[in-house]
């Protein structure tokens, strides 16, 4: 395991070991020994890169094999459109009627299928050749990587979007950077992660690490450290961006976590009803410590 050398986000070599020890890899249960530091100056953290997966590796059935979530479009769906409620409302207030949107890492296009019928144009842009032929089957233009779809987009774009992708990326500057230069002027950009915040992580600091960092994952954003990195890339004229928490999981999730040290996913325990999961996810959301972070920039 070797210490990163200059950081890709702020050009830091100051870095100091945050975590070393089992990480997840792959799918739950599956595990590895791995290396986390952060950056001293952008604060972000970064999994060393020996234990990365390969960028290459999101082309084909590798990334999904790893997770075993199955490898056709409609497994995709299964796992992929419950979640789309969370990245609807971080559009709020926006009207997407008649506007030009892309999604990066668009998957089998399950955000994009909720957004389709109201805009003028939508762009899948996914490198994972086995969800593309069902994207354009759909009427989706789908470029490989954001460069591709800049020779034909470039400023043109209204929204761009990017859920639980920047976390996977050799580069998030040059990723933010090559999103906003997408957008047409005033575009917007939203952009979601893993919150390095999440109440998990203060709860259960040892057991809950093991299972947050993980292979598939170069990069570990809170608040501020996404805000750098989103400097770093924007113009300097850019406004400031906004941010959003959004809580994923129920109130049974973190208690099966805090009785079982593993997760649970959508179960419910008996004695928590959706009263409990709203009254959890205001909380969170309020005090910042939700499992998903959103910013929310403009050109």
């Amino acid at each position: 395991m070797t210490r990163p050398s200059a950081c890709e986000t702020c050009g830091s070599k100051n870095w100091s070991l945050v975590h070393s020890g089992l990480i997840r890899n792959g799918a739950f249960g599956n595990k590895s020994q791995g290396e986390v530091y952060r950056c001293g100056d952008c604060q972000v953290d970064r999994l060393d890169e020996s234990n990365c997966l390969k960028e290459e590796s999101y082309e084909t059935e590798e990334y999904r094999n790893s997770l075993k979530q199955g490898l056709s479009t409609t497994d995709f769906f299964k796992h992929a459109d419950p979640i789309q409620i969370h990245n609807l409302s971080a559009l709020r207030p926006f009207c997407i009627r008649e506007k030009k949107i892309a999604d990066i890492g668009a998957g089998g296009g399950s955000f994009l299928d909720q957004v389709a019928s109201l805009a003028k144009e939508v762009i899948a842009i996914e490198p994972t050749r086995m969800y593309q032929s069902s994207l354009e089957n759909r009427g989706y233009k789908v470029f490989d990587y954001t460069v591709d779809a800049l020779e034909k987009h470039r400023g043109q774009l209204d929204f761009v979007s990017a859920f639980q992708v920047i976390e996977h990326v050799r580069n998030p500057k040059e990723f933010i950077a090559e999103a906003l230069d997408l957008l047409k002027p005033k575009g917007k950009l939203i952009l979601s992660t893993p919150n390095r915040d999440d109440i998990l992580t203060k709860l259960l600091p040892r057991e809950f690490s093991q299972f947050f960092y993980r292979t598939q994952h170069r990069w570990y954003f809170d608040e501020s450290s996404l805000l750098r990195c989103f400097k770093e890339a924007a113009s300097a004229k850019a406004p400031p961006p906004s941010f959003k928490f959004r809580h994923t999981f129920g109130m049974s999730n973190a208690m099966g976590w805090l009785r079982d040290r593993q997760p649970i996913g959508d179960e419910r325990l008996e004695g928590i009803n959706e009263i409990a999961d709203d009254l959890w996810a205001s909380f969170l959301n309020g005090t910042k410590q939700s499992d998903t972070i959103y910013i929310i920039a403009e050109k």
